[in-house]
């Protein structure tokens, strides 16, 4: 049976550069917005992000980076598939980018194992601390206090400070414990260390976000408003937490029990979406919320079948929001001979310098216990998705200016870029020592 392509056939690069092509054309014949163009617009991203998020992994790199890439190409300063804001459309993208976080965010509620992670013990709270801390510190006395070339925030210069050290603290579990895996390494003291301080690093990032986007929203800055802000974060999650393992696990069961195909994924991502918005609504963050469902279904019999289960819809949304992410940043603004780029390119270089050396300065956080710093360090740097959601918060509240935030993204994605690289070495580096030995 021959698997020749028939003459005449589309190759299918033609075949996804017209998928790309259509919706920009579509656009620029100035018609107005209908579903179909949203539909083209949607399935142009999808393959897009999926595609280089393809070609990333097979370079040994994480998907999200790819996924980054689609959305540069995508954007409006490029093929223009990706409306910009404003434009027909960008509306619904961003709905279909946040249903995208949420379930994100949800995910990994349901992979974070509350009790393995109290088990590392004080070493990993210690390095969570000071990978929290050193890195907003730096981002924000950067922005603060020394002269660079991007002025042109919306917001005051302490608030854009505030925010722009809120995107150097984050860490990505996801890409950390992937590199750990593909090497084997999972075992080791050094890959439970970065991993219990990752989670406990996202959590703390949370609530950090929770405060930022209080003053996204026009919050005063203040001890005490801080302190309101992330008293009422720490609350809801304690709280909702409690009541959820003690109400939902029952809740659950039944369902499990009814015939309808589904029911259990169904509910459980309704329950996400529903504590997102009561988390909003108490004067949280979405993510919160949806991180707290997260946990609470972790807890429940059929917490693999949900996590099972959910895996598919968030590999479809999520990649939405990553290349939403991409499309937001002016690739034009990277150009050299363009007018302010070379400042900006300084000062994305300056940040990803203070977001590696904060994150390594951790790794020295817990002298009382034997580990190998530099690696601790090192897996702690890559900023991957958490970081994105912190920048994208200030952009989309129009505190942070097209060329702040693209120096951002450049830092998240020299970050998660570096850190797989990093750990294959210094990995390999050991390796190598013990294989001479055998």
């Amino acid at each position: 049976m021959s698997l020749t392509r028939p003459r005449g056939a589309l190759r299918p690069r033609t075949l996804l550069l017209l998928l790309f092509l259509c919706p920009s054309l579509l656009y620029a014949a100035g018609g107005e917005s209908s579903l179909p163009d949203l539909l083209l617009v949607v399935a142009a991203m999808l393959a897009g992000g999926k595609l280089l998020g393809e070609g990333a992994e097979r370079l040994g790199l994480p998907a999200v980076l790819g996924e980054l890439m689609a959305g540069l190409l995508l954007g409006p300063s490029l093929l223009g598939v990706v409306p910009a804001a404003g434009q027909p459309g960008a509306e619904m993208i961003t709905v279909l980018a946040e249903l995208g976080v949420i379930l994100l965010l949800f995910e990994v509620g349901l992979e974070t194992n509350l009790t393995e992670m109290f088990k590392v013990g004080p070493a990993a709270a210690a390095v969570a601390a000071v990978g929290v801390t050193v890195p907003f510190v730096l981002g924000w006395g950067y922005w603060a206090h020394f002269p660079h070339p991007i002025m042109q925030d919306g917001g005051d210069l302490g608030t854009v400070a505030i925010f722009v050290g809120a995107t150097l603290t984050a860490t990505s579990v996801g890409i950390t414990a992937r590199v750990l895996g593909d090497l084997g390494k999972m075992e080791t003291a050094e890959a439970r260390i970065i991993l219990g301080a990752a989670v406990l690093d996202d959590i703390i990032g949370l609530v950090i976000l929770s405060v930022v986007s209080g003053i996204a929203a026009g919050g005063a800055i203040s001890a005490a408003g801080i302190a309101t802000t992330f008293a009422v974060a720490v609350g809801f999650l304690v709280a909702v937490v409690m009541v959820g393992n003690f109400v939902v696990p029952r809740i659950t069961d039944r369902m499990s029990r009814m015939r309808a195909r589904g029911i259990v994924v169904v509910f459980a991502i309704a329950f996400a979406l529903a504590m997102a918005a009561f988390a909003a609504k108490v004067g949280s963050a979405l993510i919160i919320g949806a991180f707290a469902a997260g946990l609470i279904l972790r807890n429940t019999k059929q917490a693999h079948t949900v996590e099972h289960q959910v895996q598919p819809v968030a590999a479809v949304l999520a990649p939405i929001f990553f290349v939403s992410v991409g499309a937001a940043c002016d690739v034009r603004l990277l150009d050299p001979r363009v007018p302010g780029a070379g400042g900006l390119l300084t000062v994305a270089a300056v940040l990803s310098l203070l977001a590696i050396l904060g994150k390594i300065c951790a790794g020295w956080a817990a002298p009382w216990t034997r580990f190998d710093r530099l690696t601790v360090g090192v897996g702690m740097v890559p900023r991957g998705e958490v970081g994105l959601i912190f920048a994208d918060v200030g952009r989309r509240a129009q505190l942070l200016s097209e060329e702040t935030f693209s120096a951002v993204l450049l830092m998240v994605m020299v970050t998660t870029f570096l850190a797989p690289l990093g750990l294959k070495l210094i990995f390999g580096r050991a390796a190598r020592p013990a294989a001479n030995a055998g």
